[in-house]
């Protein structure tokens, strides 16, 4: 049975990206709904699948984020994991589509929980926006705070791998991806003329997709006029060699296989003296953000059987 790919909020579950991608359980209005309720939904979910992974927001309310924590804890598991990379929206919700993309291969549990850490390297994401006063999720100069009070302002921002910010004029650019990616526009309350005219043919993207602006979007950008995209490596081939090509090694605390250096489902690191050479733990991944996947020849994802 494969592994259980759950999200906060149903405008974070993007429609597969091909007939093998897996659907997301939506954990909807978590923090609202009764503490009783909510432990037998992912008590059920924890007895058919066998582990869970929640992808969430680092813009969710607080009291998700409480009640998340709480559930885990009440239920006294290790079966669950609670995953918060820094991304804004769209690229969370791509990257929880990639995870659902590889829970149909051969991975366990914990290699794929711990893909998710991989995979962030290679998504870039960002924003148009039409100010940046209330913007704190990247660095603003002061330049750039006061132009934001100008009429017509509008600024290209990239806040992962590395943040970025240019005030969009002629000869504006961001830098992208140097590899092959597909980029996904979610339009908001900003024409996109820019993101799809201007920046995807900078970025020598691939093809485009559009999709609806997530819910989180506007408070995590800090205004609601903007339009979001991503850059990321939408062929499930491509993202299964680039997990399997790293080392795993298993947690020394709950036994599951893992690759980097922490697991995702216990939170263990690895203990000191489990290192290389060079100082790094073992099992860490040996992609690096910005270059080009490497990639094996004759492999290619597996399904799950039986």
């Amino acid at each position: 049975m494969p592994t259980a790919i759950a999200v906060t909020s149903a405008d974070m579950a993007l429609p597969p990206q091909d007939e093998r991608t897996l659907p997301a359980v939506v954990l909807q209005d978590v923090d609202q709904r009764p503490l009783e309720q909510a432990l037998t939904e992912m008590q059920s979910l924890v007895d058919q699948y066998g582990h869970v992974i929640v992808v969430c927001s680092q813009a969710v309310p607080a009291g998700v984020e409480r009640r998340l924590h709480t559930i885990r804890s009440l239920l006294e598991t290790d079966r669950i994991a609670l995953f918060r990379p820094p991304l804004p929206p769209l690229g969370l919700a791509v990257l929880a589509r990639q995870l659902r993309q590889l829970a149909s291969c051969d991975l366990s549990p914990g290699v794929l929980a711990s893909a998710g850490r991989l995979l962030t390297h290679y998504i870039h994401s960002g924003a148009l926006l039409g100010s940046v006063a209330r913007l704190d999720r990247v660095p603003v100069g002061l330049k750039s705070h006061a132009k934001s009070w100008m009429p017509g302002s509008q600024f290209g921002v990239v806040a992962h791998p590395e943040p970025q910010l240019v005030r969009i004029a002629p000869g504006a650019a961001l830098a992208g991806p140097e590899f092959g990616t597909w980029l996904l526009v979610a339009k908001g309350q900003l024409p996109s003329d820019w993101v799809t005219g201007t920046l995807a043919p900078s970025w020598n993207v691939l093809g485009q997709r559009e999709a609806p602006l997530p819910a989180e979007s506007p408070g995590w950008w800090g205004t609601g006029r903007l339009t979001e995209f991503c850059a990321y490596l939408p062929d499930l081939s491509v993202l299964y060699q680039l997990v399997t090509s790293v080392r795993q090694s298993r947690c020394h605390w709950c036994g599951i296989d893992v690759i980097g250096d922490r697991c995702v489902f216990c939170s263990a690191a690895p203990p000191a003296h489990d290192t290389r050479p060079d100082g790094r733990p073992d099992g860490r991944p040996e992609a690096r953000p910005g270059g080009r996947p490497g990639l094996r020849r004759g492999t290619g994802p597996r399904m799950l059987t039986g």
